[in-house]
């Protein structure tokens, strides 16, 4: 249920590195802490270009159980983001890894 390749952090957020050569990485939320918010209806992400510090929040996920931060696992600028989420939040609940 937990992917070996991936980093975690005790808030339940995971690391990624895709290999990329400019040495970015993916983050995102565990099964256990997607499954612990329930059917997620809202995500808030940081724009590309926005810096973001380790254990700072750095988004929001909204479910229909509560609202819950997510603290970026590292230090960096963002590069990318999953516009889909913007649309379909409930991607988080599907494909947590993905």
């Amino acid at each position: 249920m937990y992917p070996d390749e991936l980093k975690y952090t005790t808030e339940h957020e995971w690391v990624r590195q895709p290999g990329e050569a400019d040495g970015s990485v993916r983050i995102g939320i565990t099964h256990y802490a997607q499954d612990a918010l329930g059917d997620i209806v809202y995500v808030s992400l940081p724009e590309v270009g926005d810096d973001v510090e380790a254990g700072s929040t750095c988004g929001e996920l909204e479910s229909t159980k509560s609202v819950s931060d997510v603290y970026a696992p590292l230090t960096g600028k963002v590069v990318a983001r999953n516009d889909a989420l913007d649309a379909t939040p409930e991607l988080v609940n599907n494909d947590p890894y993905g």
